[in-house]
């Protein structure tokens, strides 16, 4: 069979080309349901964009390259879109949007888009082999246990990254770009929790407000100590400039001078116990686990100044050095992908084969937590597929 776009994967990306590139559009997917990493996000609830959304809040080889895009589909449109299907949603924290409902709601939409585009969709669909040939892509694919070849006019690659492989994330992507000579960037698991063994397990659960800092990047929002070792927000921030051996510093304290609080506290409340005052501002149980490294034994009063800033250094510059991370089997996105240099920024096509676009995580372009990288989807997908439609 023939189609005018042959779209490979059924994500948030892959959906969103669909309901704007025209006719003859052709979805495929391995999957029994589609977007599915839609329906899970946000607690099931979608944080599908975020009002601050701008190029420095992504990390790339090129960090210009997702300015076009960005800017000629906005958070602003994607929000138009909800509101005319009638979808409620709250802003959350940091300009993060989220459905009122489920996060299915947006799936729904989104299949409502293409319906109206007149694209088709096919699931449980596997890709064996795809090739180029007379200005054409060839792309043999079993469905139903039956073999199928389909040609297509335009090939976009929307099958994302490695994150979540019990859902069937696969480097499939990466390896259809480099068959056709686009070099991809070193990848790793990006908004992933950190791993330090068991040393936080007595404390698992506990949550704490922070700054949690390399010599890269700095995140003030809350961590969450596990089993297994770190997450929360900073943390998954700060996973996607952290790289293996490197060290991370925590600031317990981030809205509080310690050294000067503790020596304002020693003139007028020296009767004051340490750990108490310290329970006023952290949580008990882990101040109990810090006690553990740092002395917080005695009253205020019997505080020297050299044991304030030890204690100062203790709780605002707190350094810790990972283990590892949880990896793809729970990191939210994939860092790196498809090399920039080979895709046009306005179009994300090919510079070398005209027809081929990447789209979405496939790319060399990871965002922050917080709705950014849905927007890169939604923005990316857009721009591929106006291309489509402007030079048909």
């Amino acid at each position: 069979m023939h189609c005018q776009t042959l779209i490979l994967g059924a994500g948030a990306a892959g959906m969103m080309a669909a309901a704007h590139a025209g006719p003859g559009v052709l979805v495929l997917d391995h999957a029994k349901k589609p977007g599915e990493k839609i329906r899970i996000s946000g607690g099931g609830r979608c944080n599908f964009t975020n009002l601050y959304c701008d190029p420095n809040a992504f990390l790339s080889g090129n960090p210009h390259f997702v300015k076009s895009a960005l800017a000629r589909y906005t958070q602003w449109d994607f929000i138009d879109l909800v509101g005319r299907h009638g979808i409620a949603w709250h802003e959350k924290t940091l300009g993060q949007l989220f459905c009122d409902g489920k996060s299915t709601q947006i799936v729904d939409m989104l299949l409502k888009e293409m319906e109206k585009s007149g694209a088709q969709l096919w699931l449980e669909t596997t890709v064996r082999q795809v090739r180029h040939s007379d200005g054409r892509f060839v792309t043999r694919v079993e469905k139903a246990g039956e073999p199928l070849e389909i040609t297509s006019k335009n090939l976009i690659l929307a099958t994302g990254g490695k994150s979540i492989p019990k859902m069937g994330a696969s480097g499939l992507a990466y390896e259809i770009a480099a068959q056709f000579g686009h070099a991809l960037t070193e990848t790793r698991p990006a908004l992933v929790p950190l791993t330090f063994g068991d040393r936080f397990a007595g404390i698992s659960g506990v949550s704490a407000k922070s700054l949690v800092s390399n010599d890269k990047a700095s995140f003030p929002e809350a961590l969450l100590f596990t089993h297994r070792g770190l997450s929360g927000p900073a943390i998954l921030q700060i996973s996607s400039y952290w790289r293996e051996g490197e060290e991370i510093v925590v600031n317990l304290l981030p809205d509080l001078d310690l050294s000067r609080h503790f020596r304002e506290m020693r003139r007028s409340q020296g009767r004051r116990a340490v750990s108490a005052e310290l329970s006023a501002h952290l949580p008990t149980r882990l101040v109990a686990h810090l006690g553990q490294e740092l002395d917080f034994k005695g009253n205020i009063a019997d505080l020297s100044d050299a044991r304030i800033a030890a204690l100062s250094e203790g709780l605002t510059s707190w350094r810790l050095k990972p283990t590892g991370s949880e990896g793809y089997r729970t990191a939210e996105v994939t860092l790196g992908g498809v090399c920039t240099s080979g895709l046009d920024s306005k179009s994300l096509m090919s510079n070398h084969l005209p027809g081929l676009y990447v789209i979405g995580e496939a790319v060399d372009v990871t965002g922050w937590l917080g709705g950014y990288n849905f927007q890169w989807a939604w923005s990316s997908g857009v721009a591929a597929a106006r291309h489509i439609v402007e030079t048909a």
